[in-house]
């Protein structure tokens, strides 16, 4: 498994350039910026970046999060905030052992069979993610910074959970007794699981279950509970296919 560091709109060219450095200190292969407020391949990112160069050069840019992670099995995102509305944090050791949970990520390889990819999300350096990006991720974590004075700069925030994250690479806990782990096969990827979500509420508007209204918060709430569910890719088929033949039927107005 695969994995790639993702900043979410970016404002500093010196931030961009320093996450570069440590992508490359830590032998991370992939950057991927959404929606950069700056400009990453300028003078100041490349100062900053040193010999993380080349990761500027060839980072992916994205319109919004979701397309960032399309075709990311486990996402983890960070967060400066105490809690969150639906989904619970975790622990960073927990999250990190759980988002490497493949051996090849483990062992510090970037190589596998499958192409199966993992992703490490953080926020704008003035506000973070917000809620609904969060709901994006299958884990959530707050660094343990004092409560006066919780944000972090994003360059730090990434070097602690680099940092963190190698240690669960080259000294993981068997999965058995590593907390809060549990076997859950080929996950998903998140575009599969938004592409299913997007059937669900469309189904559950033209039944009148949602109303456009209040649609937003159902749906984060649902959101939630497959994210704590830890969808496989057969099974989100499946909810998908179902959803499918509802609207069908419904369109029939058959008893």
């Amino acid at each position: 498994m695969s994995l790639a560091v993702v900043l979410v709109e970016p404002a500093g060219p010196l931030n961009v350039g320093s996450v570069a450095r440590l992508c490359a200190n830590f032998a991370i292969e992939q950057l991927r910026l959404v929606a950069p407020r700056c400009d990453h391949r300028g003078p100041e990112a490349r100062q900053m970046a040193v010999h993380g160069e080349a990761l500027l050069e060839q980072a992916t840019l994205y319109p919004d999060l979701a397309a960032a992670i399309a075709d990311c099995q486990r996402v983890v995102a960070t967060s400066g905030r105490i809690e969150t509305e639906s989904l619970p944090l975790s622990e960073p050791g927990q999250a990190f052992r759980w988002l490497c949970q493949d051996s090849s990520i483990q062992e510090g390889g970037s190589r596998d069979s499958h192409h199966r990819m993992a992703a490490l999300v953080f926020g704008r350096e003035d506000r973070g993610l917000s809620n609904a990006e969060l709901l994006q991720a299958g884990r959530v974590v707050r660094l343990a910074t004092s409560e006066a004075y919780a944000s972090l700069n994003l360059s730090h925030a990434v070097a602690i959970c680099l940092h963190e994250l190698q240690a669960c690479r080259t000294q993981p806990l068997p999965v058995a007794t590593s907390p809060g782990i549990t076997n859950d096969g080929d996950l998903c990827n998140r575009g599969a699981l938004e592409a299913a979500l997007a059937d669900v509420e469309a189904l559950l508007l033209e039944v009148g279950f949602l109303y456009p209204h209040t649609a937003a918060a159902r749906m984060a709430k649902l959101r939630a509970l497959l994210q704590r569910a830890q969808v496989q890719q057969p099974e989100v088929a499946l909810l998908r296919g179902m959803v499918r033949q509802l609207r069908w039927a419904a369109r029939r107005e058959t008893p």
